[in-house]
């Protein structure tokens, strides 16, 4: 699985760049602060993942709070056939120490 460091993600969503993000944390966590993305609780991915309509092509990056329940979260989606996730390396922590800098 192939992770995608804060700095890149910050440059990626500055830029515009054509990728999906799929934001797994809680209602509580997702409300308190985010980044914009599809908000899918972790627990609740594989009923998204049957109903949506996502394509598999589509470059696709997994966030939570600290990188590691969107890295189940990936593999999830890994197995599931989509072929272009990535998870947000150190998650929103890291990117909000990015965003200081």
């Amino acid at each position: 699985m192939e992770s995608i460091s804060a700095i890149e993600l910050k440059q990626r969503i500055s830029n515009n760049d054509s990728l999906i993000m799929i934001d797994v944390r809680d209602n509580i966590e997702f409300h308190s602060f985010n980044i914009g993305g599809i908000h899918v609780p972790l627990g609740k991915l594989e009923n998204y993942i049957e109903d949506c309509d996502l394509d598999k092509q589509d470059e696709i990056v997994v966030i939570c709070q600290r990188g590691l329940r969107s890295k189940t979260a990936a593999v999830i989606l890994l197995n599931k056939g989509f072929m272009n996730v990535r998870n947000l390396s150190g998650g929103l922590l890291a990117l909000r120490k990015a965003s200081m800098n």
